[in-house]
């Protein structure tokens, strides 16, 4: 396929879900680029908002946590926090305006799908933010639930344990063992079917391969 083919591609699959997840009341949007991704990302920020975000690899590849740190926005980045006060620092700052990460999963039909280790995340999607902005590159896009899950769990998750200083098989083999390890990055996983309140998450969906 050429370029254009793909785009054209993209684009089409990625209008559609933007329809299916209007559909189950989120805010939804395509862009075609990452560029683009972060434009649309910022202009849903309203300005002195306080924003922070999680561990999300896609929303740092695309430079928005960077955009929104030199904004005018009030960031509150984990990434400058030790380790050692990382909970505490989520903690304080659950209630933030805005939240951002990307997802694992996002089925054609609009359900989106996340595999999260300590819950913070996927606890940040489902209460706390006034709103939730998630990025999505087009690659995590799958048939159906049951292929969101097989996502999370066979792609995610052992990649993004590679990132991590832990013991887990999926570490070591590059595929899940439905560990129950103390250092498992799997301890939930959360299906959203339906935004509520409507438009809390705002969904956009990038024609580019981003994050795992």
């Amino acid at each position: 396929m050429n370029d254009s083919t793909i785009l054209t591609r993209n684009r089409l699959l990625g209008e559609e879900v933007v329809k299916a997840l209007k559909s189950r009341f989120f805010d939804a949007y395509y862009c075609e680029t990452q560029e683009q991704s972060v434009i649309k990302a910022l202009s849903l920020i309203p300005e002195r908002s306080t924003v922070t975000w999680g561990g999300s690899k896609t929303i740092r590849d695309i430079g928005l946590t960077s955009a929104v740190k030199s904004g005018n926005y009030i960031a509150y980045d984990r990434d400058e926090i030790p380790p050692s006060e990382r909970t505490r620092f989520v903690r304080e700052h659950f209630f933030s305006d805005v939240y951002l990460t990307s997802a694992n999963a996002l089925t054609q039909d609009g359900i989106l799908f996340n595999i999260d280790g300590m819950g913070n995340r996927v606890a940040s999607m489902i209460y706390g933010p006034e709103n939730v902005i998630v990025v999505v590159g087009i690659n995590k896009i799958v048939k159906d639930i049951d292929a969101a899950i097989s996502r999370a769990r066979n792609t995610a998750a052992p990649t993004n344990a590679q990132r991590f200083d832990i013991k887990t098989p999926c570490k070591a083999t590059g595929k899940c063992a439905d560990c129950k390890s103390p250092d498992c990055i799997c301890s939930y996983m959360v299906a959203t079917r339906l935004c509520n309140p409507k438009n809390k998450i705002k969904v956009i969906i990038v024609g580019d391969y981003l994050g795992f």
